[in-house]
């Protein structure tokens, strides 16, 4: 397995593998089929994060399949920009896999050389592997956000989760 920055040649196969974990867990912010692919968009987006010293998108692949994604945007304004919001995903038959500590270490690395001190994410309170994956990575709770999704017609909350570098 191999952890490596995104690259525009990564477009499709980026987006495919987007797709692939949001159709197969309830825990992303897209439900199944919901967002829609535009590749012109997806590279364009893939050429602004990898242009932003504070943004950028790391991939977990194996024998030259995408199976993970961390994607780190960097704050825009100058009171924001050592922070970064993080959205990780991993394919499902790769889930458990250690894949996810090895996108956030490389994630650690990068994030102290591009002057990231503040890690933060959401996390839907029922995705017990992913809270644990990321207290494991040393992000504390700092909030609740009551009712913040709603999905197949239930409410839920939201974890706010943060790690200072």
């Amino acid at each position: 397995m191999i952890i490596r920055q995104v690259e525009e040649r990564d477009t499709e196969s980026f987006a495919t593998l987007i797709r692939e974990v949001e159709n197969t867990t309830n825990f992303m912010l897209f439900g199944p089929g919901e967002r829609k692919f535009n590749p012109e968009a997806q590279r364009k987006m893939i050429k602004a994060f990898t242009a932003e010293i504070n943004s950028n998108i790391f991939l977990a692949e194996s024998v030259n399949e995408l199976t993970g994604y961390l994607i780190a945007k960097g704050g825009s304004a100058s009171r924001n920009k050592h922070t970064a919001y993080l959205v990780i995903g991993i394919k499902e038959e790769f889930r458990g896999a250690g894949i996810g500590t090895m996108l956030f270490e490389e994630l650690f690395s990068w994030g102290k050389e591009a002057g990231i001190r503040r890690l933060e994410l959401t996390v839907m309170s029922e995705n017990r592997a992913g809270i644990t994956l990321y207290k494991k990575m040393g992000f504390e709770v700092e909030g609740v956000k009551k009712d913040s999704l709603l999905v197949d017609g239930q409410y839920i909350d939201e974890l706010y989760m943060a790690r200072i570098l």
